[in-house]
């Protein structure tokens, strides 16, 4: 069997077009069964776009797409009955229960009763929600708004999922309940498609696809991704962080720089190299630092850099 045959969506060569921009630039992956694969980037880099397009929402100006098998250009709505898609704003009934709520979407799906009530009493154990069955959604926080939106888009057993930026605003707590019943999905062989605009939720992908602009810049696993960075990430703690910004944005070697909350984060062409020559330029300005220490790099830097050095070529 070959690998698209195994991929639950595929999209090959994906463009789409609005008045002065190209949001979407012949962007091509696939999503496996069992797979969390994320669409990571800032806003405008074209993440919604490819979504609504997967979801038969709207036309791409050219390239095709399959989700579950169905050709999403040509039978948009083939593929409706096997996949969920949850939009950044997903419409909940705020006049409505939880459980009234859960049992509209079960309806439109043609869910049968036992089995909407089996799975609605899974799904908001799983997000820990159980209590509030009966509270309208509008007195939901939003936290909780979202995860009330997870349970109606997974109410009929879906194949594939497509999620929208779904933790933007959400606290910490409903963000660990939202990826814990996630990695539940994983375990039952669903395909889940995410954006998102945080990088650090790319490292809880099994692979990612880092967007700018419409264009993919590269796409694999964490792991491999940041293995592949071949710069230096340098951290430099120091009790005048600005001032240590100050005396180093304009050094040599450095591709981009981060200013924290006791230091900076800094990229460079050569760890080894670079050291002992911030070290020096800092004691000969008298700026204060506790320590220049290489440090392992994350998909955030891998990220940025990739941005920094393109504006760079383009300047």
């Amino acid at each position: 069997m070959t690998e698209e045959l195994q991929s639950v969506i595929v999209a090959e060569g994906l463009t789409k077009g609005f008045p002065g921009v190209r949001a979407v630039n012949a962007l091509s992956f696939d999503v496996r069964p069992g797979e969390i694969f994320g669409l990571v980037g800032p806003d405008g880099a074209g993440k919604t776009t490819t979504l609504r397009m997967l979801a038969g929402i709207m036309s791409p100006d050219a390239g095709k797409a399959t989700v579950a098998g169905f050709d999403v250009v040509r039978d948009p709505e083939g593929a409706k009955h096997t996949l969920s898609y949850m939009p950044q704003r997903f419409g909940l009934y705020e006049d409505l229960t939880l459980d009234e709520n859960i049992r509209f979407y079960a309806d439109l799906f043609g869910v049968k009763r036992a089995e909407r009530e089996a799975r609605s009493e899974e799904l908001l154990l799983a997000a820990g929600m159980s209590e509030f069955r009966k509270r309208m959604a509008g007195k939901l926080s939003g936290g909780m708004k979202q995860k009330l939106g997870l349970v109606c888009a997974l109410i009929h057993r879906p194949k594939v999922i497509l999620l929208d930026e779904p933790t933007t605003g959400v606290d910490p707590v409903s963000r660990r309940d939202f990826w814990r019943i996630l990695y539940a999905l994983v375990a039952e062989g669903v395909a889940i498609l995410t954006s998102t605009a945080y990088l650090d939720e790319a490292e809880r992908c099994h692979r990612v696809a880092l967007l700018d602009h419409g264009k993919l810049l590269f796409c694999d696993t964490p792991k491999n991704l940041k293995a592949s960075m071949r710069k230096g990430v340098l951290s430099i703690a120091s009790p005048e962080p600005r001032r240590l910004r100050g005396e180093l944005e304009h050094a040599d070697g450095i591709s981009s720089l981060v200013l924290t909350g006791d230091g900076l984060h800094v990229v460079v062409d050569s760890a080894s190299r670079r050291i002992p020559e911030f070290e020096a330029r800092l004691r000969g300005a008298h700026v204060p630092f506790d320590s220049i220490q290489q440090v392992a790099p994350s998909i955030e830097d891998l990220f940025v850099d990739a941005v920094d050095t393109k504006a760079a070529s383009h300047a």
